[in-house]
């Protein structure tokens, strides 16, 4: 699942493929969510979809950002948006353990 983000970190992309690397990050995460529903004896729904709504609210924020990339410094807004899908990566991987 991390392997996604491991490669988005340190490979130069073109846009296309970061997105294509971005949607599948997602849905690995996503397919966590509904395995955890059908394997986990009786989860909280709530929560997963909770998890599963956040999941898709940053797929369409970092797809967002990536489509229109802000004037300036370009090597500073791809950083940055690194750091965030890292970062907002690995809180929906700990809501998802914290489920389980």
């Amino acid at each position: 699942m991390l392997l996604i983000v491991t490669i988005f970190i340190y490979r130069i992309m073109k846009r296309r493929e970061i997105k294509k690397d971005i949607n599948a990050l997602c849905a690995d995460l996503f397919a966590e969510c509904v395995a955890l529903l059908h394997y986990k004896n009786k989860p909280e729904i709530k929560d997963v979809e909770n998890v599963m709504l956040t999941i898709l609210k940053m797929q369409d924020d970092m797809i967002s950002r990536l489509s229109h990339v802000e004037p300036g410094s370009t090597k500073l807004f791809f950083k940055k948006l690194r750091e965030d899908l890292l970062t907002r990566t690995e809180e929906i991987v700990e809501q998802i353990k914290a489920l389980a």
